[in-house]
C-alpha cells in the first residue's frame, strides 16, 4: 500500500491514540492502516508499509485479535493470511469500550465491592467507604448504561448521539412541569 501524506497522518495519529485506547503505538498504527485499507493486508504488506519487523507485526496482530478487532482471511492459491478490521466502525468502538471495561472497570468494581463489604475500623475508613460507595455507584450506572448502548443498533446510537444536549433539555422541561404541578 502506498502511504500518501493524508493516509500517513491518519495512521500515525492512530498510533498515538493506541496508547489511550489501551495498546501500544505500533499496534495503533497497524490498526489504523487496516481500517483505511480497501483490501485486506498481509503481514508482509503491513510491515513494508509501516517499516516494522515481522516479529512486531506478529505480536501486534495477536494483540488486535485479543481485542477482537481484526479478522483473518485467505486468498485462493495463496498461503498467506490477510487481515482486515472485524466489523464496522461502530462495532470496533463497542469492542474497544467492552475490552476497556473488562480490563479497567471490572477489576475496580471488584475491589470496591470487596472493600465495601468490610466493616469500617474507624471514622477515616467510614468516610473512605462512603467515597468508594459513590465511585462504585457511578461506575455501576455508567457500566449499565454502556451495556444498553452496546445493545442498540448503529442507527439508533447515531440518532441518540445527535440528540446530545437535547436530551438534557427534555429532562429539564420535565422537571419544570413536575415542579409546577
Amino acid at each position: 500500500m502506498i502511504m500518501t501524506e493524508k493516509i500517513e497522518s491518519f495512521v500515525m495519529h492512530c498510533g498515538e491514540m493506541g496508547s489511550r485506547w489501551g495498546f501500544n503505538r505500533t499496534v495503533g498504527q497497524m490498526y489504523g492502516l487496516l481500517i483505511i485499507s480497501q483490501e485486506p493486508l498481509s503481514a508482509v504488506e503491513i510491515g513494508e508499509t509501516l517499516n516494522i519487523s515481522r516479529g512486531n507485526i506478529s505480536m501486534g496482530i495477536k494483540e488486535l485479535q485479543s481485542w477482537r478487532l481484526v479478522q483473518v482471511s485467505h486468498k485462493p492459491k495463496d498461503r498467506k493470511e490477510y487481515y482486515s478490521p472485524a466489523g464496522s466502525i461502530w462495532e470496533m468502538a463497542i469492542r474497544v469500550f467492552e475490552e476497556r471495561r473488562k480490563r479497567e472497570v471490572d477489576p475496580t468494581m471488584s475491589l470496591l465491592r470487596d472493600n465495601l463489604m468490610d466493616e469500617p475500623g474507624n471514622e477515616q475508613e467510614r468516610y473512605a467507604q462512603e467515597k468508594m460507595g459513590e465511585i462504585h455507584d457511578l461506575l455501576e450506572a455508567v457500566t449499565s448504561w454502556a451495556g444498553e448502548l452496546q445493545d442498540m443498533n448503529p442507527d439508533k446510537l447515531n440518532t441518540l448521539m445527535k440528540l446530545g444536549a437535547g436530551v438534557s433539555k427534555v429532562i429539564d422541561m420535565k422537571d419544570r412541569i413536575l415542579q409546577n404541578n
